[in-house]
């Protein structure tokens, strides 16, 4: 499949949902089994909407865009996740 991207890359996933006290943590689990080098200590977080939702910011070291489909398609089927980008 075609793509703009040069791989490997280094790649900005930001992942917005309800702020839940471990949203942070299964977010993290979710792109570790698609990218098992990331570092879970280098995410960012910020809270919005009077506190109701959390994003959580993960760059991966992107090896191909299948894996980038296939971690999308995880990260957005989750019951907590309102969107990806």
């Amino acid at each position: 499949e075609e793509t703009l991207l040069k791989f490997p890359t280094d790649f900005p996933i930001k992942i917005m949902g309800e702020r839940r006290d471990d949203f942070a943590q299964t977010m993290v689990e979710l792109v570790l089994r698609h990218a098992p080098d990331f570092r879970a200590e280098t995410v960012e977080m910020r809270v919005y909407s009077r506190g109701n939702y959390l994003s959580v910011t993960c760059v991966v070291r992107a090896t191909s865009k299948a894996q980038l489909d296939a971690l999308y398609h995880e990260i957005t089927a989750h019951p907590w996740v309102k969107m990806a980008l």
